[in-house]
């Protein structure tokens, strides 16, 4: 029997109402309230007729009359001999009549026209058929630039940057090679290495004698310390012994 489909049953024959599920309860976040108090706290804090520091006018800066009204610029003296305007012609006055030219003005143009230049048509181009006209110099279709004298020649700025990079480089490595001088390595005397390999066998020894004069049973916190912290001392001494005495030839820095 397929145990997804239910059993026969005559019962299951008898139409039964559909129950609805029960609604999931509403969500609600933990942090509403702090929310809302914020909000509030942001609203109500320019409630105010005005920022909430205003200096408040003194009394005796009280509104005065004409103190408003705009101040005309001082009077100058009127100068007498100061010159005048031409006088206006009278009614009287008529002007000269009758004077005439013998000069051909039809001959004289129509001699320019006859013996000037003829103007040139402005170049142009249409970007299509129906299109608008364009002027061609300012196009980028003439080639202008590179019919100039210094067309092709490193402008003078950048041989002077360039002199300037190149002189700021030599100065950086310059200064590199002195600190390289100054933080060579210099090899250690095998005297004074004899004397440093001496010196952390001593320290070995004692550290070794105190270990060995611990208690034989460890049962608090401060002796399993006080064991830790030698057994980390003497692996420690042990190390830099071993490194001094298989590396026969020692460099260190000059400034240590």
């Amino acid at each position: 029997m397929d145990p997804t489909c239910p059993s026969e049953c005559i019962y299951n024959l008898i139409p039964s109402d559909l129950k609805e599920p029960p609604q999931p309860p509403r969500y609600i976040s933990i942090f509403k309230a702090t929310v809302k108090d914020d909000m509030q706290k942001a609203k109500t804090a320019m409630k105010t007729m005005g920022p909430a520091k205003v200096e408040v006018p003194s009394p005796k800066d009280f509104l005065k009359k004409h103190s408003k009204e705009k101040t005309l610029p001082p009077i100058k003296k009127f100068d007498r001999n100061m010159p005048k305007k031409p006088a206006v012609p009278l009614r009287t006055d008529h002007p000269v009549m009758g004077i005439q030219s013998g000069e051909n003005f039809i001959n004289t143009n129509a001699a320019n026209v006859i013996m000037g230049v003829a103007k040139k048509p402005k170049p142009i181009y249409v970007d299509k058929r129906t299109g608008d006209k364009h002027d061609v110099e300012p196009s980028g279709l003439v080639p202008k630039y590179i019919n100039k004298k210094d067309y092709g020649v490193t402008p003078e700025y950048i041989h002077r940057r360039n002199k300037e990079i190149k002189k700021a480089q030599e100065e950086y490595d310059r200064y590199i090679q002195e600190n390289l001088k100054k933080a060579a390595m210099k090899r250690v005397p095998d005297e004074e290495r004899e004397a440093i390999l001496q010196g952390l066998k001593k320290n070995w020894e004692k550290v070794h004698k105190e270990f060995q004069s611990l208690s034989i049973f460890i049962d608090t916190i401060s002796k399993k310390i006080r064991k830790q912290r030698l057994e980390e001392e003497m692996k420690q001494l042990e190390h830099y012994i071993g490194v001094i005495e298989k590396h026969k030839i020692i460099y260190i820095a000059n400034n240590a």
